[in-house]
């Protein structure tokens, strides 16, 4: 599991979700199979795990064989069907969410999610995806990419940035790593490079993969399955993440919108347990420099309003 991906925050998020040794539990992002192992060591013979990946590496490498688990090759934002499906109608008891990539998608060089390889600019975390990060490039206009590149990565002269990669399509198509660092190599800072493009693959990879929407769903398809008492954890690599999430837990929406009744009580579904997020410690982050970003957030599941689940929209 360590050669796959290595769980971040395990101990801390997996205490915080098994409150029940024989509860139902959801693992939204199963990667490496972590997580999904340590929920199960603290389950007894009753209790049981669905897990979700859309990824078809992690699904054909999974290490965890356990007749109480269930892994599921979709994605989280699904998992309100499947939960359904599987029989589980009452409700389950808690579930988890990983965010972000897992160290395998990041060191698998053909996968093109770092931009410490010369590779194909992919980033699909599904490879059964249309859309890769290459023909976000060469197509989307100029306007568009500076949009990606300011919402999603938050980049400093995301406007520059556009203006130069579509320049560089002109001539020939940006298809690989080296295409993209040849084509925006003006305005790469001589400090902090590394920092630099990690914001732009992150735009590119949010882009590609539908990550804000899927993300949003997921959260009111978690909602709409958690039984009164249960658990939602949920770990953040990003402020735009974090942002949704705790906004989400705070008022049952992504906006953070608080709503009451006719009587003025709040109607979130959610209540935080903790006020300020966990972060790993210093020891986590220097065995697992990709933890450094992490945050965990808990909240559990109040007897209170539904969220709207038409409020989000279709993708």
């Amino acid at each position: 599991m360590s050669l796959y991906h290595i769980p971040v925050l395990l101990h801390e998020s997996v205490d915080a979700l098994v409150t029940a040794t024989d509860g139902i539990y959801a693992d939204a992002t199963f990667g490496g199979g972590g997580h999904s192992a340590a929920i199960l060591s603290r389950l007894d013979s009753g209790g049981r795990l669905i897990a979700f990946d859309q990824d078809e590496d992690a699904v054909r490498n999974n290490p965890v064989d356990d007749p109480r688990l269930t892994l599921v090759h979709n994605n989280f934002r699904f998992i309100r069907n499947f939960v359904t499906y599987y029989g589980y109608r009452d409700g389950i008891d808690g579930v988890l969410a990983d965010l972000g990539v897992s160290s395998h998608q990041f060191d698998t060089a053909e996968r093109g999610f770092s931009f410490r390889f010369d590779a194909p600019l992919d980033m699909r975390m599904n490879p059964e995806a249309v859309t890769t990060a290459a023909d976000i490039l060469n197509t989307f206009t100029q306007e568009e990419l500076e949009k990606i590149l300011r919402l999603y990565g938050e980049v400093e002269n995301s406007r520059k940035i556009a203006g130069l990669i579509c320049s560089a399509r002109s001539r020939k198509a940006i298809s690989t790593t080296g295409d993209l660092h040849e084509a925006i190599a003006a305005a790469l800072p001589k400090v902090a490079e590394h920092k630099f493009l990690a914001k732009i693959y992150q735009a590119l990879r949010i882009e590609v993969n539908r990550e804000m929407k899927s993300l949003e769903k997921f959260l009111y398809g978690a909602a709409a399955v958690l039984k009164p008492g249960g658990r939602l954890v949920v770990i953040t690599y990003h402020s735009l993440e974090d942002r949704m999430v705790k906004n989400f837990i705070r008022s049952g929406n992504i906006s953070g919108e608080i709503e009451k009744d006719i009587y003025g009580n709040i109607e979130a579904p959610f209540t935080a347990v903790n006020r300020k997020p966990v972060l790993p410690s210093e020891e986590e982050i220097s065995g697992n420099t990709r933890a450094r970003s992490a945050k965990l957030r808990i909240a559990e599941r109040t007897g209170a309003g539904q969220p709207d689940r038409h409020r989000h929209g279709k993708d």
